[in-house]
């Protein structure tokens, strides 16, 4: 009996499911939201709530806690969209945009507000998911689509880092310790820190502050640092 129940212990183990992540939706067409309800159910997750506007949810909610809000960027309320995703922000979920392709404005605006990523109404359903999942773990979504987005805003200005600079935050946005990135590069501790206080300050100076680490993840995604997004991601500027 004990060799069985350490079977069913060790399969048990083996067994990962997904977690069940709680999502909620912020559009004003209400076909959006019940076809983002029911993929979210289907796809295992925890749909908690929907609503045409980010104040009428947060009233829904009435404190519950989420871990994503699909939120759409064309709302009929006058809201803004910085102060959507902030409101969103301050109940600490993380902010999905899921808008149609031509509103690059206002998508750059919200991934300056701290959105963690976009993804196009037009993108196939398990990528939807896919991406609501990635939010919810409290992860930034890196894919062509934000991008995208930051190419084809004119008003855009990147933060002109030297290569080292560039090593630096590619390796420290990726999640490595700053001994550790020193112990990369091969060069001291202290230098590395410079080489960050520098970096800040030139996001500063491009108005784009980065003061915490996920900060600097979202510059270094905005600016094609990190892989998979900017062709030109090698070049020394």
């Amino acid at each position: 009996m004990v060799s069985t129940a350490a079977g069913v212990t060790d399969a048990a183990a083996e067994v990962r499911p997904t977690p069940a992540y709680r999502v909620a939706a912020v559009d004003d067409h209400e076909s959006v939201r019940l076809g983002l309800k029911a993929a979210c159910t289907d796809a295992g997750l925890t749909f908690i709530e929907e609503a045409p506007g980010v104040d009428a949810l947060i009233a829904a909610l009435n404190g519950r806690e989420v871990d994503v809000v699909v939120l759409d960027l064309s709302l009929g309320d006058g809201s803004s969209v910085t102060e959507n995703v902030k409101k969103i922000q301050a109940t600490g979920a993380g902010v999905l945009v899921h808008s149609i392709a031509d509103r690059v404005a206002s998508v750059r605006e919200a991934l300056a507000a701290g959105a963690a990523g976009v993804i196009p109404k037009s993108a196939a359903t398990q990528t939807v998911m896919a991406a609501i999942k990635t939010v919810a773990s409290g992860e930034v979504l890196n894919n062509l689509d934000w991008a995208s987005a930051i190419d084809a805003d004119a008003d855009f200005a990147r933060a002109q880092l030297g290569r080292r600079e560039r090593d630096v935050l590619h390796l420290y946005a990726s999640g490595l310790p700053l001994k550790m990135v020193a112990g990369q590069l091969g060069i001291a501790p202290s230098t590395a820190r410079e080489y960050l206080d520098r970096i800040r300050v030139k996001y500063v100076e491009v108005g784009r502050p980065a003061p915490t680490k996920v900060d600097l993840l979202r510059r270094a995604v905005e600016d094609g640092i990190l892989p998979g997004l900017d062709p030109d991601a090698s070049d020394e500027r």
